[in-house]
Parts: C-alpha cells; sequence; structure tokens
C-alpha cells in the first residue's frame, strides 16, 4: 500500500513539473512574438496612453502591428 501512495506522490511531482515547464515553454513563445513589434521604432508612435500611433491606433502595440504596412523607422536626432 506504501508502494502505491509513493508512486502517485511521484506522478503528481513529475507532472506538475511537466506542467511547468510547458507554461514556461509557452510564456517564452509570447514574448518572442511581442519583441517582434516595432511600433517603439515608427516615427508615428507618440508614446503617449491616449493615443499610441498616428496612424493605426487601435492595432499599435499589439500582435496585429507586427506586419504593419504603415512602418516608417524613425530618424535619428542629430547633435
Amino acid at each position: 500500500m506504501i508502494l502505491i501512495y509513493a508512486i502517485l506522490a511521484w506522478c503528481l511531482v513529475l507532472s506538475t513539473c511537466w506542467l511547468f515547464v510547458s507554461q514556461c515553454q509557452i510564456g517564452l513563445g509570447n514574448v518572442k512574438r511581442l519583441h517582434q513589434v516595432p511600433c517603439y521604432k515608427c516615427k508615428y508612435f507618440t508614446n503617449s496612453r491616449y493615443l499610441k500611433c498616428t496612424v493605426n491606433p487601435y492595432f499599435a502595440c499589439s500582435e496585429a502591428a507586427i506586419d504593419c504596412h504603415d512602418y516608417q523607422p524613425q530618424k535619428p536626432l542629430n547633435l
């Protein structure tokens, strides 16, 4: 009987570890995809909480903005 409880306890521990690792992989995939959003480097990005983008305000800073056809890179400041 003790052997059955030990096996069940190890199965519970291993399934919890497997679930944790799989959720971490899903989270890392989401982070990698969100790092492809080019809004912060676009000249139309306003960095305002009320209006993020002057051209596409509904899609700014979201996954829909990854392939934005209005993206224009910012020009560097000449100091």
